[in-house]
């Protein structure tokens, strides 16, 4: 199968999924890439973006209530497979939810899975193609030398919205899957 319709069918499954996490996870054992093949999200705790008029307004709380903010990278093994940053409404979740994620390596959609909650993407960006825009209108050179592929560190981004089954808005995640989803053992 060739990385495009890797990224693509990666892409897909995360649209179809209530949980990137879980897709992961998926991906993670079924692509062998760690024994056991479990998702966990580190933590860079220096790092802080405040929630912008934006974001608040998307997640329908005033300018005085508090929204937490995560920057992870979700690890399967020792690889990377993406990176997330994510606003979340603290007051929208449990004081065990709030535990997990501000003193465990639990990734987000785990520590909120009992709040039984859907996910709406509101931004896909392919940020790498394999063709070049317009391959179709250069000169081919059947050079009997195969350049490899050069894939960038990132190379597909979602932007999703995580809602309650009452469709209240908890999180906003912005995720950044890496080149290693297209590690295989």
């Amino acid at each position: 199968m060739s990385h495009y319709a890797i990224l693509q069918t990666l892409n897909a499954t995360l649209l179809a999924s209530k949980s990137a996490t879980q897709t992961l996870q998926k991906w993670c054992d079924d692509h062998h890439l760690a024994s056991p093949a479990k998702i966990r999200a580190v933590r860079d705790a220096h790092i802080f973006k405040a929630a912008s008029d934006e974001i608040r307004h998307i997640l329908k709380v005033s300018n005085d209530e508090k929204v937490g903010y995560r920057s992870v990278q979700l690890f399967c093994g020792e690889y990377v497979l993406s990176e997330a940053d994510n606003w979340y409404v603290p007051s929208r979740l449990t004081d065990e939810m709030n535990d997990l994620l501000n003193n465990s390596e639990t990734p987000f959609g785990l520590a909120v899975q009992s709040l039984n909650f859907h996910r709406r993407t509101d931004e896909v960006l392919l940020l790498w193609q394999p063709v070049n825009t317009n391959w179709d209108q250069k000169t081919i050179s059947f050079d009997s030398h195969i350049k490899p592929l050069d894939i960038p560190d990132q190379v597909l981004q979602h932007q999703a919205v995580l809602m309650t089954d009452q469709n209240v808005p908890f999180s906003i995640v912005i995720e950044t899957y890496t080149k290693n989803i297209f590690l295989f053992k």
